[in-house]
């Protein structure tokens, strides 16, 4: 059962309190408790009885198996759990004995996941995640990016040779396209693979330091080949022929004994901000031989005569066909990064839902949840961590359909979608992870409680993978290539039809009626708040558009592009937050229990008028929303934010994270400061 009336009053009573204390604090308080009791007048009617076993259901879904038995194995192993305290070269042999069990002794198989339920393997790697993250990047690295590229970029001569060594780790590998001088820009590295006709082999060379192949994950220690980005290079009398960037399988150490093998030198890329417990190098090849056949040949081929033979006419065409094969790490990091989110949200939600301060004198304090500055910092991350769920599992169902399709229409969705949420999804969560250290205060200093190794460990995934400002460049440019298509009557990808709508009708004169509802049906609508989603995107797609097309005539195309940069960026974030409370408000439709019907929809309208409320000004100078309409969705929000933490417990329960997992005795489900004070030493 809720609290009464009677002790809602108290804490009403409370807050005056507390903000006497703290002094120049000019606000009505009649309309502070106005606002107080709107929030809670719904309490007793919400779904008190709600059975976490429906929420947590909708919120795994068929990987909800996979997920209790990677959590159940782990459980049962404690040797296998990362302690708060390791070092660099403990932590890699940790991680890597962690992955081996996966495989052998828990029985998953990710690399067959990966290629016959690419759902599925998403899944595990979320679950290995709450393990901790450089196990999930270690796996990614093993099978999403070495097992991807081979089964990706090569054919079925080299799936029969190296599958099943890839799959059960007896073949650990690592992905080398990152060099030190090229990053995002690679179609810029200077690796050469330059074909030997007399010995019927591949010369790998790093021509110079910038050339060192950088960051490399499973490189300085565990890895035994490599698939090696570089210049296939074919040598004429005429002069050299330089076919563009491909990759080759290339053995680093050898099966025998794991010593490095001549030609190629391994350094190691030392201590890191975060994921510890992988193991990234450098490595440079000196003259290192390979077969003929040790080129992934999927996209162009080379013949025993040296003739170069590809279904894609250009190398720019074929480049953009082996990179659209490895979008599968971006997805994977996109919904990595949601469990990242959900993991710290727990611990900061039930830590404020325990800790409590200030009261009156003879009275209990209040948790610190009950504060509203506590409400909006963390109870919106939480309806982002919901929304963000359902449009990763959009994600990972067409990234499933673009496997079995390989249609092109769905190739490209797939790639601006995978780049847009990796982005929008990665830098969310590394801001949030710093906003729920500081919701704790001292206690979320302390590494036990693991914001700092979750902050530390997610901070790169805003740069790997992609950086995330080339990312949303990339997903700016699709935009526009789809404005430019349905002015020339081409059909829209799927994920873009909004659009057709949006650029024939949204454009037009506001209409002021509208623009000034205020009233609470209105606000919590879907259809307005979906509408004005798409309408700011349509309207910054119109406005990039034509400031291009002025700049380029004095600036060209690169420097037109360069001038409207953080206007591309902005559209570009727009069209995926507009994507996310699209898949959002599906979830609403499609959940059949009432009860967890009325949290998600709750969660959804705080997710959208947040959103909203945090550019007000964009849509103020767009007209669409009147100065009234500003302020009541703004306490529409505060009102959301009080809604949910009714139910912020159960909220984050759903998540399903083994309290085991989660390891931060302030974020346990009970016992945190009894778990917390045994850490340190006490025994009662």
């Amino acid at each position: 059962m809720g609290p009464s009336r009677a002790e809602d009053e108290a804490i009403l009573r409370r807050l005056r309190i507390f903000l006497s204390h703290v002094g120049g604090c000019n606000s009505d308080l009649t309309n502070e408790g106005q606002l107080f009791r709107e929030a809670t007048s719904g309490r007793d009617s919400q779904p008190g009885s709600l059975s976490i076993d429906v929420l947590t259901e909708i919120m795994t879904g068929s990987g909800r198996a996979d997920r209790e038995k990677i959590f159940r194995f782990f459980e049962g192993r404690p040797d296998l759990q990362t302690p708060v305290e390791i070092g660099k070269d403990a932590h890699r042999e940790l991680t890597y004995k962690q992955l081996i069990a996966l495989v052998r002794e828990c029985g998953v198989h990710p690399m067959q996941l990966l290629v016959n339920d690419p759902a599925r393997y998403f899944t595990v790697m979320e679950a290995v995640g709450f393990i901790d993250i450089s196990l999930g990047i270690k796996m990614g690295v093993q099978f999403s990016l070495w097992g991807g590229s081979v089964v990706n970029l090569g054919t079925e001569k080299h799936k029969e040779i190296f599958f099943d060594g890839i799959d059960n780790v007896d073949y650990p590998g690592c992905f080398a396209m990152t060099e030190l001088h090229h990053g995002s820009n690679v179609q810029g590295i200077e690796t050469t693979a330059t074909f030997d006709k007399e010995s019927d082999e591949f010369v790998v060379l790093t021509p110079n330091e910038g050339a060192t192949k950088w960051w490399i994950g499973n490189a300085a220690v565990h890895g035994k080949f490599a698939t090696v980005f570089a210049k296939l290079i074919i040598p004429s009398p005429s002069g050299d022929s330089d076919m563009g960037v491909h990759a080759f399988i290339v053995p680093i150490r050898s099966m025998a004994d794991h010593s490095v093998l001549p030609g190629v030198e391994i350094r190691d890329c030392g201590y890191k901000v975060g994921l510890n417990g992988v193991d990234n190098g450098a490595l440079r090849f000196h003259s290192v031989r390979i077969p003929r056949d040790n080129l992934l040949n999927r996209f162009g081929d080379l013949s025993r005569d040296g003739k170069y033979t590809s279904t894609l006419p250009t190398i720019n065409k074929r480049f953009a066909a082996t990179l659209g094969e490895l979008v599968g790490g971006r997805v994977g990091l996109a919904y990595g990064s949601v469990g990242i989110l959900k993991a710290s949200v727990t611990i900061a939600t039930r830590y404020s839902l325990l800790r409590r301060q200030f009261g009156p004198p003879d009275q209990p304090e209040i948790s610190i949840l009950d504060y509203q500055s506590q409400q909006q910092k963390l109870m919106p991350m939480l309806a982002s961590a919901y929304a963000f769920h359902f449009a990763t599992a959009y994600l990972m169902d067409r990234y499933s359909e673009m496997k079995k399709t390989h249609e092109d229409a769905v190739v490209a969705d797939v790639h601006a979608l995978s780049a847009g949420l990796k982005a929008y999804i990665t830098s969310y969560t590394a801001k949030a992870l710093s906003t729920c250290r500081e919701s704790c205060g001292g206690h979320g200093y302390a590494a036990v409680n693991r914001f700092g190794s979750l902050r530390n460990d997610h901070d790169i995934f805003q740069t790997f993978e992609g950086d995330n400002t080339v990312l949303l460049q990339q997903v700016a440019a699709d935009l526009l290539k789809q404005y430019r298509a349905k002015f020339k009557g081409a059909p829209l990808a799927v994920t873009w039809n909004y659009l057709r709508e949006s650029m024939g009708t949204y454009l037009s004169q506001t209409n002021p009626v509208v623009t000034h509802r205020d009233e609470k049906m209105h606000l919590r609508d879907p259809r307005f708040q979906l509408d004005a989603f798409q309408f700011r995107t349509a309207r910054l797609l119109h406005t990039v558009a034509l400031r291009l097309r002025k700049h380029s005539k004095r600036l060209g195309a690169f420097g037109a592009w360069n001038r409207c940069l953080n206007h591309l960026l902005t559209l570009a974030e727009s069209h995926i937050e507009s994507v996310i409370l699209a898949k959002f408000n599906e979830a609403v439709k499609r959940c059949q229990d009432p009860d967890a019907r009325k949290l998600l929809k709750l969660l959804r309208d705080l997710y959208a008028l947040d959103r909203i409320w945090h550019d007000v000004g964009t849509f103020r100078n767009q007209d669409y929303v009147a100065p009234n309409k500003a302020k009541a969705i703004h306490k529409q929000m505060e009102i959301l934010c009080a809604e949910v933490r009714q139910v912020a417990g159960p909220l984050v329960d759903a998540f399903g994270i083994p309290d085991s997992l989660l390891r931060a005795p302030i974020g346990l489900q009970s016992g945190q400061y009894s778990e917390y004070t045994h850490y340190v030493g006490f025994s009662d």
